[in-house]
């Protein structure tokens, strides 16, 4: 197999390495200030929708280096460790962190597209006055961990105002790239008695994401629409590089 970057291996390359530290101590400050200042780092660094009065242009990159807890600060640490640190070896640093950053921001901007129909088609059930009061008051109740009564207002208020955090964006690009790179690679998964070709073990993560973003319920914050933009977007890099390589990479 031909890396593009032509780096030796290492099992903590210095982008991956980078990573995680960055993400560790973005987590101790997110800690840090909520506890002593009485500030909350993920609603200044976590991406809100673009109407929001929460929202800002950094935050389509800072947003993937905050975590709403240690267990998704943990997991996804790990996996970006885990397939990580093979595909940086094999591409090289500067490829692997522009692939990185790339489909973390695809992540946003699908999930965010999503976002834009579901505020669509619930602005079209309420007046203009009761759409008019969310967007001029619902960041502050945000904020405060307040929300209206009202499930229109209410989701309406959560759409235009809760914060984006993680890399899980990231983490799912580096999923199919693992995928595409090493397809026939066997992977043991826990729960899981046999061992699972790469490449169906990719598949099959990208199917359940979908099916689980078409069927969300209540209550379920994970944003799969982000995860299966990290795909996306991982996808149509890798097929762009390798339609303009000098020379094939897998």
């Amino acid at each position: 197999m031909q890396g593009l970057g032509g780096q030796g291996f290492s099992t903590l390359p210095p982008v991956v390495k980078n990573l995680l530290i960055i993400n560790g101590l973005m987590f101790l400050a997110t800690l840090s200030f909520n506890v002593s200042l009485n500030i909350d780092l993920s609603n200044t660094l976590g991406l809100h929708y673009f109407e929001s009065e929460l929202f800002a242009p950094y935050q389509l990159i800072t947003y993937m280096f905050m975590h709403g807890g240690i267990s998704h600060l943990f997991f996804n640490m790990f996996a970006v460790w885990m397939f990580g640190s093979q595909i940086e070896n094999a591409w090289g640093q500067k490829r692997f962190l522009i692939y990185y950053l790339i489909t973390g921001i695809g992540a946003s901007l699908l999930h965010y597209g999503i976002v834009y129909f579901e505020i669509v088609h619930l602005e079209g059930l309420m007046t203009l006055e009761a759409i008019a009061y969310v967007k001029q008051g619902g960041a502050d109740l945000i904020v405060t961990g307040r929300n209206y009564v009202d499930p229109n207002m209410g989701n309406l208020n959560a759409l235009y105002n809760t914060g984006l955090v993680g890399a899980s964006g990231s983490l799912f690009g580096v999923l199919l790239a693992f995928g595409m790179l090493y397809p026939n690679t066997a992977l043991y998964m826990m729960f899981i008695p046999i061992p699972i070709k790469a490449k169906y073990f990719v598949a099959g993560y990208g199917a359940l994401e979908l099916i689980n973003g078409i069927q969300q319920r209540p209550g379920d914050n994970v944003a799969h629409f982000a995860h299966l933009g990290g795909m996306l977007f991982g996808f149509l890099l890798i097929k762009y590089w390798q339609r303009n390589a000098k020379r094939k990479y897998f």
